[in-house]
């Protein structure tokens, strides 16, 4: 069986070396860089970040999963997919550690915000004692833009620092608020409020039609002037422009960015002038998410290569 990896070697943390020492049967080929140009002669397909649409799908001769390495499916036509007899599946991130993971970095993004990170090396060096005067989180609103498994996992680890959680999904929902020591959850037609009330908003929503750009100018004139964003879900979810005039005009207090609008990054792209602390797409990458998803991509393609059935659309 022949696996092609839209990903370069050493991407992931080396999870490709990984995966061909538990299944050293199987054949996996890493693609250059994040593109992958044609399918053919392969049984399934990792996609990672690259795009998979239906010219790329027609280029399939015998094609029968594409098993992504943790949640994101965005980039796959999934209806193309189906059409052609192509199974997709990936790993759910309560699953995998990888929520969790993820959930970590947002929170120590929010604490690097608070405390005014670009100051504190400045202050080293001139040899300040006691400066920069941080902000503390306890008492503050931190508003949660999508409740999914990383939602989830933010509410968790939030609760114990003593800040109001407010939230907004697909629909409102009291119980889920009840269970998750949130304030309230409403639809998100409620987000003008979430967004006016939170002093972080963070975002963790797949992105799709209904979510594009679904922090745009509007939405920004609704937060605080003192107020921090921080997205860990896609690029897509904010409106680059309205996003850097915010900056620019202090209308934003500051940004937490572990995904892009083009990825990776241009590193001379003028988000890294501004209050922005960047991490280069590393929300899932650790010990504990990179062994859940490697299990959940092995197990799966061990399924494909023993006949069994496939969990097909994990989530």
């Amino acid at each position: 069986m022949r696996v092609l990896v839209g990903a370069d070697e050493q991407a992931w943390g080396g999870l490709i070396p990984t995966i061909r020492q538990l299944l050293p049967d199987v054949e996996f080929v890493a693609s250059v860089g994040h593109a992958v140009d044609s399918l053919a002669g392969f049984d399934a397909l990792v996609p990672g970040m690259c795009r998979v649409d239906a010219p790329l799908l027609a280029t399939a001769d015998r094609l029968k999963l594409i098993q992504q390495v943790g949640v994101g499916l965005e980039g796959v036509d999934i209806a193309a997919a189906k059409k052609a007899g192509i199974m997709v599946a990936n790993v759910p991130s309560d699953h995998s550690g990888n929520a969790d993971s993820v959930a970590e970095l947002g929170i120590w993004m929010m604490i690097g915000l608070a405390r005014r990170h670009q100051e504190i090396a400045p202050c080293l060096a001139q040899q300040q004692l006691g400066q920069p005067i941080g902000m503390g989180l306890m008492g503050k609103t931190v508003g949660l833009v999508g409740l999914g498994g990383i939602g989830k996992a933010l509410a968790k680890r939030l609760a114990p620092f003593g800040m109001r959680m407010i939230g907004v999904k697909r629909e409102a929902d009291e119980a889920f608020a009840r269970e998750h020591q949130l304030d309230w959850v409403g639809s998100i037609s409620q987000l003008p409020q979430l967004l006016a009330q939170s002093d972080f908003v963070l975002l963790s929503l797949p992105h799709n039609v209904a979510t594009h750009q679904i922090i745009d100018a509007a939405a920004l004139a609704q937060m605080k002037s003192t107020s921090f964003l921080i997205n860990l879900g896609r690029g897509g979810l904010i409106d680059k422009a309205a996003f850097l005039s915010a900056l620019e005009h202090k209308t934003l207090a500051g940004a937490g960015l572990d995904v892009f609008w083009q990825e990776p990054p241009d590193p001379h792209d003028a988000v890294f002038q501004y209050n922005v602390i960047a991490t280069p797409h590393i929300g899932g990458v650790t010990d504990i998410s990179l062994a859940g998803n490697i299990k959940g991509v092995c197990d799966n393609l061990r399924r494909l290569r023993d006949g069994d059935a496939v969990i097909d659309r994990w989530a």
